[in-house]
């Protein structure tokens, strides 16, 4: 993370060396957290509850500049150094995977059980952007943003449960609750990412703005021909930064 910040801030030292006097170029930086998920859209028959969810810390760093094209219009981008993290809880059944047993041997199959899975991942972005200003105050955006996997993980454990080996009526296989099958599929994490996004902003003062921001992913979590998990995954993060216009 230290890297990818130094990398933003001479970003903002590059864009401050432009003529930045002109009326058409605007120029800021952010810093903000990731709030949000990596979740199946809608939610499969396989997973039957959650338990629970948990946000993990996921800063971000942003320096973005503005192309003002006339009064109200513009289009922007940047870079990005964000977090995507989070923890949760699912009570499942038939739930495809691939566990660790105890003495190391994996298990592929079907599970019923609980699932606890821990998703981290650092990414940077590139946001491709139309702006709208509403007011002096209030200005909107929107497109696109383009995003590479710099470090990433998908794993957790199952238990209190049981696993159908190989297929739905295989070989039964049983977890209680001290007895833990661990899987990790961060191997198979797609190193591409790419989605919408759009955000309100307000400018607090001259200076300081706020901004809100979702993001939805289009392509999945999973590279295309990782198939032990039988559905898709797609990130949705709400992006809460405060920020300084040069």
């Amino acid at each position: 993370m230290k890297r990818i910040t130094t990398m933003i801030l001479i970003l903002i030292a590059a864009i401050l060396s432009l003529s930045a006097q002109e009326n058409k170029w605007e120029f800021d930086a952010k810093i903000g957290v990731n709030i949000g998920g990596t979740s199946p859209i809608p939610l499969p028959e396989e997973i039957r509850n959650i338990e629970s969810y948990s946000p993990q810390f996921a800063p971000t760093i942003e320096a973005t500049a503005t192309r003002w094209i006339s009064g109200r219009w513009g289009i922007s981008s940047g870079l990005r150094a964000e977090k995507r993290a989070m923890s949760t809880h699912a009570q499942v059944k038939n739930y495809r995977t691939e566990i660790i047993g105890e003495g190391g041997n994996k298990l592929r199959g079907n599970w019923t059980g609980d699932v606890h899975t821990s998703c981290d991942n650092l990414y940077l972005t590139i946001p491709v952007q139309a702006v709208y200003r509403l007011n002096k105050s209030f200005y909107f955006s929107g497109g696109l943003f383009f995003s590479y996997l710099l470090d990433g993980s998908f794993d957790g454990y199952v238990n209190d449960g049981y696993l159908r080996k190989d297929n739905p009526t295989g070989d039964k296989i049983v977890f209680d609750k001290e007895n833990r099958g661990t899987y990790d599929f961060s191997d198979e994490i797609n190193s591409f990412s790419w989605g919408v996004q759009a955000a309100a902003h307000w400018n607090t003062s001259d200076r300081v703005k706020l901004s809100a921001q979702l993001a939805w992913g289009i392509n999945e979590l999973f590279n295309s021909d990782f198939k032990t998990i039988s559905f898709s995954m797609y990130p949705i993060y709400l992006n809460i930064a405060a920020g300084y216009r040069f």
